[in-house]
Protein backbone atom coordinates (compact mmCIF):
# COMPACT_ATOMS: atom_id res chain seq x y z
CA UNK A 1 0.00 0.00 0.00
CA UNK A 2 1.44 3.46 -0.86
CA UNK A 3 -0.61 5.55 1.32
CA UNK A 4 -4.07 5.34 2.60
CA UNK A 5 -6.71 8.32 3.12
CA UNK A 6 -8.80 8.78 6.52
CA UNK A 7 -13.20 8.46 6.51
CA UNK A 8 -12.97 7.60 2.78
CA UNK A 9 -16.20 6.73 1.04
CA UNK A 10 -16.83 5.87 -2.56
CA UNK A 11 -18.69 4.41 -5.86
CA UNK A 12 -18.90 2.88 -8.89
CA UNK A 13 -20.76 3.45 -12.70
CA UNK A 14 -21.78 0.99 -15.11
CA UNK A 15 -18.55 -0.79 -16.92
CA UNK A 16 -15.87 1.50 -15.44
CA UNK A 17 -14.44 3.12 -12.03
CA UNK A 18 -12.32 5.67 -11.36
CA UNK A 19 -10.91 7.95 -8.07
CA UNK A 20 -12.88 9.05 -5.07
CA UNK A 21 -13.38 10.54 -1.94
CA UNK A 22 -16.58 12.12 -0.79
CA UNK A 23 -19.35 11.97 1.49
CA UNK A 24 -22.28 9.34 0.37
CA UNK A 25 -26.18 10.77 0.31
CA UNK A 26 -28.35 9.28 3.82
CA UNK A 27 -29.64 6.24 1.67
CA UNK A 28 -26.33 4.75 0.17
CA UNK A 29 -25.72 1.62 1.27
CA UNK A 30 -23.77 1.45 4.12
CA UNK A 31 -21.46 -1.77 2.09
CA UNK A 32 -20.16 0.96 0.10
CA UNK A 33 -18.53 2.41 3.32
CA UNK A 34 -14.62 1.76 3.67
CA UNK A 35 -13.72 -1.49 5.95
CA UNK A 36 -11.29 0.60 8.18
CA UNK A 37 -10.20 3.81 8.99
CA UNK A 38 -6.84 5.06 7.99
CA UNK A 39 -4.58 7.83 9.62
CA UNK A 40 -2.43 9.45 6.92
CA UNK A 41 -3.61 11.68 4.15
CA UNK A 42 -2.46 12.02 0.74
CA UNK A 43 -0.10 15.56 1.24
CA UNK A 44 0.44 16.10 -2.40
CA UNK A 45 0.02 15.69 -6.33
CA UNK A 46 3.56 13.52 -7.23
CA UNK A 47 2.48 10.78 -4.55
CA UNK A 48 -1.28 10.13 -5.86
CA UNK A 49 0.44 10.39 -9.67
CA UNK A 50 3.26 8.11 -8.33
CA UNK A 51 0.82 5.62 -6.81
CA UNK A 52 -1.12 6.07 -9.99
CA UNK A 53 2.02 5.18 -12.11
CA UNK A 54 2.63 2.27 -9.92
CA UNK A 55 -0.10 0.78 -10.86
CA UNK A 56 -0.31 1.72 -14.51
CA UNK A 57 3.07 -0.83 -14.69
CA UNK A 58 1.25 -3.26 -13.17
CA UNK A 59 -1.79 -3.47 -15.61
CA UNK A 60 -0.47 -1.83 -18.36
CA UNK A 61 -1.51 -3.42 -22.03
CA UNK A 62 -3.90 -5.83 -20.10
CA UNK A 63 -6.80 -6.59 -22.78
CA UNK A 64 -10.08 -4.98 -22.35
CA UNK A 65 -12.93 -7.58 -21.54
CA UNK A 66 -16.66 -6.39 -20.39
CA UNK A 67 -17.76 -7.43 -17.33
CA UNK A 68 -13.78 -8.28 -16.30
CA UNK A 69 -11.72 -7.92 -13.14
CA UNK A 70 -8.65 -9.34 -13.95
CA UNK A 71 -5.45 -9.33 -15.66
CA UNK A 72 -6.90 -12.06 -18.19
CA UNK A 73 -9.15 -9.01 -18.76
CA UNK A 74 -10.58 -5.86 -17.20
CA UNK A 75 -13.19 -3.03 -18.29
CA UNK A 76 -12.51 0.59 -17.21
CA UNK A 77 -14.87 0.04 -13.92
CA UNK A 78 -13.00 -2.76 -12.56
CA UNK A 79 -9.49 -0.86 -13.56
CA UNK A 80 -10.65 2.04 -11.59
CA UNK A 81 -11.70 -0.66 -8.58
CA UNK A 82 -8.10 -1.53 -8.65
CA UNK A 83 -6.45 1.95 -8.89
CA UNK A 84 -8.56 3.47 -5.49
CA UNK A 85 -7.93 -0.35 -3.76
CA UNK A 86 -4.38 0.22 -4.44
CA UNK A 87 -3.38 3.65 -4.21
CA UNK A 88 -5.77 5.13 -1.31
CA UNK A 89 -7.20 1.65 -0.05
CA UNK A 90 -10.38 2.79 -1.21
CA UNK A 91 -13.28 -0.10 -2.40
CA UNK A 92 -15.42 1.95 -5.51
CA UNK A 93 -18.90 0.72 -6.78
CA UNK A 94 -18.38 -1.69 -9.85
CA UNK A 95 -19.77 -0.04 -12.19
CA UNK A 96 -20.06 3.44 -14.03
CA UNK A 97 -23.46 4.07 -13.26
CA UNK A 98 -22.21 3.98 -9.33
CA UNK A 99 -19.33 5.69 -9.66
CA UNK A 100 -20.13 8.98 -11.63
CA UNK A 101 -22.35 9.73 -8.24
CA UNK A 102 -19.44 9.97 -6.02
CA UNK A 103 -16.99 12.75 -5.05
CA UNK A 104 -17.77 16.26 -6.36
CA UNK A 105 -18.25 17.62 -9.92
CA UNK A 106 -15.89 19.08 -11.20
CA UNK A 107 -15.55 21.51 -14.65
CA UNK A 108 -12.93 20.04 -17.18
CA UNK A 109 -10.27 23.25 -16.24
CA UNK A 110 -10.43 22.00 -12.32
CA UNK A 111 -8.84 18.77 -13.25
CA UNK A 112 -6.17 17.43 -10.84
CA UNK A 113 -4.32 14.43 -10.48
CA UNK A 114 -6.76 11.52 -9.20
CA UNK A 115 -9.69 12.87 -10.40
CA UNK A 116 -12.43 10.24 -12.62
CA UNK A 117 -13.40 11.57 -15.88
CA UNK A 118 -16.10 9.95 -17.52
CA UNK A 119 -17.55 9.63 -21.03
CA UNK A 120 -20.73 8.87 -22.28
CA UNK A 121 -19.55 6.44 -25.48
CA UNK A 122 -23.55 5.08 -26.73
CA UNK A 123 -26.75 5.90 -25.78
CA UNK A 124 -26.63 3.33 -22.83
CA UNK A 125 -23.13 3.25 -21.99
CA UNK A 126 -20.31 5.68 -20.18
CA UNK A 127 -16.40 4.94 -19.63
CA UNK A 128 -14.41 6.23 -16.97
CA UNK A 129 -10.44 6.87 -16.56
CA UNK A 130 -8.48 8.34 -13.96
CA UNK A 131 -6.96 11.82 -14.60
CA UNK A 132 -2.83 11.95 -14.25
CA UNK A 133 -2.25 15.18 -15.08
CA UNK A 134 -1.16 16.72 -18.41
CA UNK A 135 -4.75 16.57 -19.58
CA UNK A 136 -3.87 12.40 -19.85
CA UNK A 137 -5.56 9.58 -17.93
CA UNK A 138 -5.85 6.20 -17.66
CA UNK A 139 -8.31 3.88 -18.86
CA UNK A 140 -9.57 0.51 -20.09
CA UNK A 141 -9.49 0.64 -23.73
CA UNK A 142 -11.74 -1.71 -26.02
CA UNK A 143 -8.78 -1.31 -28.80
CA UNK A 144 -5.34 -0.54 -26.67
CA UNK A 145 -6.07 -2.23 -23.09
CA UNK A 146 -4.59 -0.76 -20.40
CA UNK A 147 -3.20 2.76 -21.16
CA UNK A 148 -2.94 6.24 -20.96
CA UNK A 149 -4.87 8.78 -23.52
CA UNK A 150 -4.93 12.64 -23.97
CA UNK A 151 -8.47 14.28 -22.98
CA UNK A 152 -7.51 16.16 -26.61
CA UNK A 153 -8.00 13.16 -28.11
CA UNK A 154 -11.09 14.13 -30.97
CA UNK A 155 -12.92 10.90 -29.94
CA UNK A 156 -12.47 11.40 -26.19
CA UNK A 157 -13.52 15.46 -26.71
CA UNK A 158 -16.68 14.59 -28.42
CA UNK A 159 -17.58 11.91 -25.55
CA UNK A 160 -16.40 13.69 -22.68
CA UNK A 161 -19.28 14.00 -20.33
CA UNK A 162 -17.95 15.11 -16.40
CA UNK A 163 -15.48 14.96 -14.28
CA UNK A 164 -15.90 13.89 -10.28
CA UNK A 165 -13.36 14.67 -7.26
CA UNK A 166 -13.60 11.92 -5.26
CA UNK A 167 -10.25 12.73 -3.26
CA UNK A 168 -10.34 15.80 -1.72
CA UNK A 169 -7.54 15.24 1.21
CA UNK A 170 -4.57 16.69 -0.66
CA UNK A 171 -3.74 20.27 -2.10
CA UNK A 172 -2.81 20.14 -5.68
Amino acid sequence: MLFNIRNCVFAATIACASLSLFSLPASASSSLLPQNSFTQKINNTTTIKNAISSVYAKWKGVHYRFGGSTKRGVDCSALMQHVFSDTVDMHLPRTTREQIKLGTRISKNELRTGDLVFFKTSRYQRHVGVYIGNNQFMHASKRKGVTISSLDNSYWVRHYESARRVVDDYTA
